[in-house]
C-alpha cells in the first residue's frame, strides 16, 4: 500500500496538497502518520500544522530529503531529539504553539544543525 492509497482509504475527506516535493496536510485532525510516508523519497517539505499530533511523527525521521517540517499548533510535548539530530538535510522544524517540555528548549546549535522555531516561554505566574 502506498501513502496516498492509505490517505484515500482512511481519510476520505482530507484536504491535501501535494507539490512535486512538498506535502500539505494542515488542518486535518491527524494524530499519526503511516509508515508509508517513508516511501516519499523526494519529499522536502511537509506541513502538518493545525492537527492533533501529541508526539513528533517519527516516520518523518527516515524521509531522506526532508528539509522543512511544520508542526505548528499541535499538542506535541516530547520530541525525539536523537532522531532529529540524525536528519542530515533538516533545515527547519516549526514547533510553535505546542506544549513542548523544557528539554526541547535546550536544543541549540551545534546539538541540532537546523532552525528550531518555538513559541516564547510563558512567564511563571507569581503567587
Amino acid at each position: 500500500t502506498d501513502f496516498f492509497s492509505y490517505l484515500k482509504t482512511f481519510l476520505p475527506s482530507f484536504s491535501l496538497f501535494l507539490g512535486r516535493d512538498e506535502l500539505n496536510l494542515a488542518g486535518n485532525y491527524l494524530h499519526r502518520l503511516p509508515e508509508e510516508i517513508t516511501s516519499l523519497l523526494h519529499l522536502r517539505a511537509i506541513d502538518l500544522s493545525r492537527n492533533r499530533f501529541r508526539r513528533f511523527p517519527e516516520p518523518l525521521a527516515t524521509v531522506p530529503a526532508l528539509e522543512t517540517i511544520d508542526l505548528e499548533e499541535n499538542e506535541i510535548a516530547e520530541v525525539p531529539t536523537d532522531k532529529l539530530a540524525s536528519m542530515a538535510l533538516l533545515r527547519s522544524l516549526n514547533l510553535r504553539a505546542n506544549p513542548v517540555g523544557p528539554e526541547v528548549r535546550l536544543l541549540v546549535r551545534p546539538l541540532v544543525p537546523f532552525e528550531l522555531l518555538l513559541s516564547p516561554e510563558e512567564p511563571i505566574p507569581k503567587a
